[in-house]
């Protein structure tokens, strides 16, 4: 019977120096369970991208050394690959000639067919023609490091990264790697959550290949008052996230839920670590509902899906990486005056119950008003039949729509 190797541990002492010893990039390491088998998968990059030589060559040096440390049996099975090649195929809409892909790659053509039958091992479709080359017809709905990577075109969010087939919660995820150091912008995303979590305590739905459920970290130099603001910041990006990826009119229910045709599509948590007067990082966790077809009896007449709603699958990646984009402009603007004064036509703009009369559910006493937008501060300002111009604070209350949810 198979010894997993404890990835954490070994991937530093025994897979990291062969890897750098041969001048390429560590991206992943990950175990998967096939069979009785279990396959350790490597994958490693270089500018241009590596060879299937090249891979052969570190695999060899691992087996080696896994095997004189006792740390391998036969029962593994060690691939080593290059998430490179999916890149060219991605940015080109016409055929790619297989030279072309020889060139840009820095591969021999035996390479770029091995390559090709393991993505379309990986669900993705691709067109072969004589003379003409190769194209993508229809890409997988995976998630591992190498298509995230491949899709993110950001500047610092999710340029570190780590992906988890299963957790207890990305959210738990990002603050442990935030604990242990982990740079502004790290990405956890996974493809399902054992013990999600949602505002308030409650329990956030998360089955495998179905939705999204991302969490990065932050280490920003404002006030833990003004970090507060970052759950608006958030829920613009989604709503933006998801127009961009889908076309979808998507818009806020304020203060942060992304919702479409009135039912809500994401769920926000944003977690924060403080010493003194100052932060240590802040971890905003996102979950959407991307291909769900069901939900839980309690919410089905408040929430729904992305699929639902244009009637055939997302891929989630696109998703994910609109999502991040989005982010990254919304928060770099936040920054320069640490309040939402910079934002305050583009959310107004996405709120769905600007200009509509809302229905305030306080504590002190429930009361109804129009909803005119928000203030620097993010509070929703809600102007009462007398005329007063109230600022709700979230957190505080909760704001309906007189006719349902928004």
């Amino acid at each position: 019977m198979a010894r997993r190797v404890d990835i954490e541990t070994k991937t530093e002492e025994l897979v990291l120096p062969i890897i750098e010893a041969n001048n390429f990039e560590l991206v992943d390491v990950e175990y998967v369970k096939e069979g009785a088998n279990w396959y350790l998968r490597v994958y490693a990059d270089k500018e241009g991208g590596i060879a299937i030589d090249d891979c052969v060559l570190i695999s060899r040096s691992l087996e080696e050394k896994l095997d004189a440390e006792d740390f391998i049996e036969d029962a593994y099975i060690l691939e080593v690959s290059s998430p490179g090649l999916g890149r060219p195929l991605k940015k080109e809409k016409d055929y790619v000639s297989g030279q072309e892909l020889c060139e840009s790659l820095g591969v021999s053509r035996t390479a770029v067919w091995k390559a090709i039958r393991q993505l379309e091992e990986q669900g993705y479709v691709i067109e072969a023609v004589r003379n003409k080359g190769y194209r993508l017809v229809e890409e997988a709905d995976v998630l591992t490091v190498a298509e995230l990577h491949s899709v993110l075109d950001t500047k610092w969010l999710g340029k570190e990264l780590e992906y988890y087939y299963e957790t207890d919660s990305t959210n738990n995820r990002a603050r442990d790697a935030a604990e242990k150091g982990a740079s502004h912008g790290f990405l956890a995303v996974a493809d399902c959550q054992t013990a999600g979590k949602g505002r308030r305590g409650r329990v956030w739905n998360s089955p495998h290949g179905t939705d999204i459920y991302m969490s990065f970290v932050l280490r920003p130099t404002f006030t833990p008052s003004q970090a507060s603001m970052l759950t608006l910041v958030a829920g613009m990006a989604v709503v933006k996230g998801v127009q961009k990826a889908t076309g979808l009119s998507a818009m806020i229910k304020w203060p942060n839920d992304a919702v479409v045709n009135g039912k809500k599509i994401c769920g926000i948590l944003t977690e924060m670590s403080t010493e003194e007067d100052a932060i240590r990082y802040v971890v905003p966790g996102i979950g959407i509902n991307v291909n769900a077809t069901e939900f839980p009896e309690e919410i089905r007449d408040k929430a729904t899906s992305l699929k639902l709603e244009l009637g055939r699958s997302v891929k989630r990646s696109d998703v994910i990486c609109a999502v991040a984009e989005s982010f990254e402009e919304y928060y770099e603007i936040f920054e320069k005056t640490c309040d939402m004064s910079g934002l305050l036509s583009a959310y107004d703009e996405m709120l769905v119950n600007m200009e509509k009369t809302v229905c305030v559910l306080d504590p002190k006493g429930e009361y109804r008003g129009k909803a005119l937008g928000i203030d620097e501060e993010g509070c929703l300002l809600v102007e009462k039949e007398n005329g007063e111009v109230v600022h709700v604070l979230s957190g505080e209350v909760s704001v309906r729509g007189i006719y349902g949810y928004v």
